[in-house]
């Protein structure tokens, strides 16, 4: 199943998979060191596609760098479900239930591996900062072992069959390929080498192993395996789903974005410029098809091909969005971002959130919804009773839920007291979430712009509880700028926080204000 290219080192291929087994046991590589001579990697792009000049920023706080907010936690550091546990090496097997048999699925293995190495990071105990190490290595261990090489490029089989219940043309006989595992490999292969724990032979290994990886995404589609094409339109695309012919696919979006994060790891550790304009193409591609991803006003689409509304990824498409921002600089992702945000915002709340009711009217529903009061597709929403209630005074009510309800606008989901199970929309000032909700934090600051011809624009500062602690109303004869380093929604309203010159420190309504041009 494994075939070596002539460009391709053989010996150090060799030395590579030696020692693998003591590795992944939660020993050390102490074999000869093995480096993948820059000479084996391909030095020339796959083909030519759209670029846009994306830059991509290396000096990143590190929790904002990927995957930092995906921990594996102590309390899932050695797994026994009903679809995941570990095998005699420490990796971690997916099974379709109890008594069904393990596979090895690379996604699964490389993201638990690198939340294995966030563990690691975080982690302060020296025994368990080293069994973090132990199961982060295991599996870069199994990837290793388990590898196709081709093309002088390292690919990561799936060993089984695998048709996708709802996409059609995704039907694999084994083993397939993937471009997300193929992204996420490097990134694995690049964090474990940053780590302080791993010695200078282990280092040289998974750089080794991250420069394989990375030919595979320099390696077009005119031979099989592929991960990697271009559009009709000539847009290039890492396909989490390769066809079964050249320039096909479901080009999904989580997935090519989540390979482009290895892209970074890989530019920011080694400085290689195919890799810089890989991810400018690719960055190109996610603008270039937002309108393709996004769903207006509800959860957005997993796949430019099928275009089916994904529940479970939407959160994923905003969080994704929101790297990429931080990873180019670029607004255009953090405007990407805040679209996808009040499309669909996520619906939890925390503990002791409250609505504020204005004195007066207020229209109350009965929603058909899952019983804790997320939305479910047999359901829909259905508006199954209303009533109407009236205030002599303002009051307020405790909530669990803020979410788009299909077809409607934003609601809150009643906790408790005599309106309990009953939902309210937001409309500010009438109805609304006290405080400071669903904060994103934009890096590079980006630019606001409060319109001109003397209109006037209230300005806010807030208690951490939703008090309004001072207003002001601003006008300009010229649009006037103001930068800003966050956005939330701030008593039920999205706002953006100024950040310098005489309103710093205040918030403006977001739908006041262009931000970037938008």
């Amino acid at each position: 199943m494994s075939e070596t290219s002539p460009g391709v080192n053989r010996r150090n291929l060799l030395r590579l998979a030696a020692g693998a087994a003591a590795v992944a046991a939660g020993g050390t590589f102490a074999g000869p060191a093995a480096v993948a001579a820059a000479a084996d990697l391909p030095a020339a792009l796959p083909f030519s596609f759209h670029r846009n000049g994306y830059t991509l920023v290396t000096d990143l706080p590190e929790a904002m760098r990927p995957w930092r907010d995906r921990p594996t936690t102590w309390a899932n550091l050695s797994p026994n479900t009903e679809h995941t546990y570990l095998d005699s090496a420490g990796v971690i097997q997916y099974r379709e239930g109890w008594d069904k048999p393990g596979q090895d699925r690379p996604v699964t293995q490389i993201q638990f591996g690198l939340g294995c190495v966030t563990g690691y990071r975080v982690e302060t105990d020296p025994d368990r900062k080293a069994l973090f190490l132990t199961r982060a290595k295991a599996q870069a261990e199994r990837l290793i072992e388990k590898r196709v090489e081709s093309r002088g490029a390292w690919y990561f089989p799936y060993p089984f069959d695998y048709t996708h219940g709802t996409h059609s043309g995704i039907s694999y006989k084994a083993p397939w390929f993937s471009g997300m595992a193929q992204g996420e490999a490097i990134s694995l292969f690049i964090q474990l080498s940053e780590l302080a724990g791993v010695t200078t032979a282990e280092r040289t290994r998974y750089r080794a192993a991250a420069d394989a990886a990375f030919a595979s995404l320099l390696r077009a589609d005119d031979a099989h395996p592929w991960v990697v094409n271009k559009d009709a339109s000539g847009y290039l695309w890492i396909q989490e789903y390769p066809g079964a012919e050249p320039g096909t696919g479901d080009y999904t979006f989580n997935g090519m974005i989540f390979a482009m994060f290895g892209l970074w790891d890989y530019y920011v550790a080694t400085g290689n410029q195919l890799a810089a304009a890989l991810y400018d193409g690719s960055a190109m591609t996610m603008a270039q098809y937002f309108p393709r991803l996004r769903n207006v006003r509800w959860h957005s689409y997993y796949c430019h091909t099928h275009r089916i509304p994904a529940s479970t990824y939407h959160q994923h498409h905003i969080n994704l969005y929101r790297q990429m921002h931080w990873q180019t600089g670029s607004p255009d992702f953090a405007h990407h971002q805040d679209m996808l945000t009040d499309d669909y915002p996520s619906p939890y709340l925390r503990a002791g959130s409250t609505i504020a009711f204005a004195a007066g009217t207020h229209t109350l529903y009965r929603l058909d919804t899952a019983a804790d009061g997320n939305w479910a597709a047999a359901k829909a929403d259905a508006q199954l009773e209303t009533k109407q209630v009236t205030f002599a005074r303002a009051t307020q009510a405790p909530t669990t839920m803020r979410r788009r309800i299909q077809n409607r606008g934003v609601y809150y989901l009643i906790s408790e007291g005599p309106y309990a199970g009953w939902w309210v929309g937001e409309v500010w000032p009438n109805s609304y979430l006290l405080g400071e909700h669903l904060r994103t934090v934009y890096r590079p600051e980006r630019t606001l712009t409060f319109p001109g011809g003397g209109q006037e624009v209230e300005v806010h500062k807030f208690a951490e509880d939703g008090t309004v602690t001072s207003v002001r109303t601003v006008s300009f004869a010229q649009p006037s700028n103001a930068p800003f380093d966050r956005r939330a929604v701030v008593n039920g309203r999205p706002m953006c926080q100024i950040t310098a010159g005489a309103l710093t420190g205040y918030w403006v309504a977001a739908n006041r204000v262009t931000t970037d041009g938008h």
